[in-house]
């Protein structure tokens, strides 16, 4: 695993940048129709509603049904509550292999990356004020409310608490992260972008997103610095000095979560039944297409995307990625 990431660090250089062999369009396949569930992380929402939108011109007769949350809450609705699902998209790519493999999955691609910022509106108190330099300060000050979502649920909620560790030493800030935690202005929801709807009633001041998902919705936000926005493979060493426990694979199973930069995956669980359509949808995220829709919503993609494993792929995948070390 070590290996993994290290060679995913590496390309991470690559985004943006297609290799030759990973820029051609899907063929369509007129015979396509059917039902495709997918099942992916809230911040992934707004970019794949529009990879449906296109893929559906392509295949008017397939009828996509999508639904967001928390990337373990999308994952354990397959392992835990036996839903079918053609298509998860998880905000952290380690979680499809922690709680999907073997038996619900046995590979996944690398597609896209992120960062952690802090989104707020004109109406937060103290918003011409905040900055990258003080923001840690305004959150403690008196009747400010801030927003994280639920580590044991979402990525960016164990990311927002790896952001406080890391600030509390980037900043010299002593105990930051107690009193940030549970803080008196701390307000938690299932998933980040629950957050935006209380941001924009003005019932909370500030709220732990990705910046993608700020920029989709128009908000204005604090761009945190490299150092412990979980962006910025440089950083990889200082990001590993953080860590949590989020839930496991089974119930009183817990998982060490340490800091790294923000990378998503996606998979076909393997007991959906429609191999053939789950895979052309996932073939059309991955192409120039897919590609640009995603850099479009501020979420950069990786380009080849990687995978751990390349001969466990479907066949027409394979053009779209290149194998890292294991």
């Amino acid at each position: 695993m070590k290996r993994l990431i290290a060679s995913l660090l590496l390309l991470l250089s690559l985004t943006l940048v297609p290799l030759v062999g990973c820029t051609s369009q899907p063929q369509p396949d007129s015979s396509l129709s059917g039902n495709l569930p997918i099942y992916h992380a809230g911040s992934l929402t707004i970019p794949f509603a529009q990879v449906s939108e296109n893929f559906n011109e392509l295949y008017p007769n397939v009828k996509i049904l999508s639904e967001g949350a928390g990337s373990q809450t999308t994952i354990r609705k397959v392992t835990d509550l036996g839903k079918e699902c053609g298509v998860i998209g998880s905000a952290d790519y380690n979680l499809i292999p922690q709680l999907m493999f073997p038996e619900f999955a046995d590979w996944y691609i690398i597609f896209a990356t992120n960062q952690m910022c802090i989104a707020y509106t004109e109406e937060s108190q103290f918003s011409d004020e905040i900055n990258g330099d003080n923001w840690y300060d305004i959150l403690q000050r008196d009747g400010i409310t801030y927003g994280r979502s639920d580590p044991d649920q979402d990525p960016c909620g164990y990311r927002t608490l790896l952001v406080w560790q890391l600030a509390e030493a980037y900043y010299k800030s002593p105990e930051l992260y107690d009193k940030l935690y549970n803080g008196e202005g701390d307000l938690m929801r299932p998933k980040s972008v629950e957050l935006i709807a209380l941001l924009e009633s003005g019932d909370l001041d500030y709220a732990f997103e990705y910046s993608s998902v700020a920029a989709q919705h128009n908000l204005s936000y604090v761009a945190l610095p490299p150092e412990i926005n979980l962006s910025d493979e440089k950083f990889n060493d200082f990001y590993a000095t953080a860590q949590v426990e989020i839930s496991g694979k089974e119930p009183g199973e817990t998982i060490t979560k340490k800091g790294k930069p923000i990378v998503y995956g996606v998979t076909i669980p393997s007991n959906f039944a429609n191999q053939k359509l789950a895979t052309a949808w996932v073939e059309y995220l991955l192409s120039p297409d897919g590609v640009a829709i995603m850099a479009a919503n501020g979420q950069p993609p990786i380009t080849p995307g990687i995978t751990s494993d390349i001969s466990k792929l479907p066949d027409q995948l394979r053009q779209y990625v290149i194998e890292s070390s294991s």
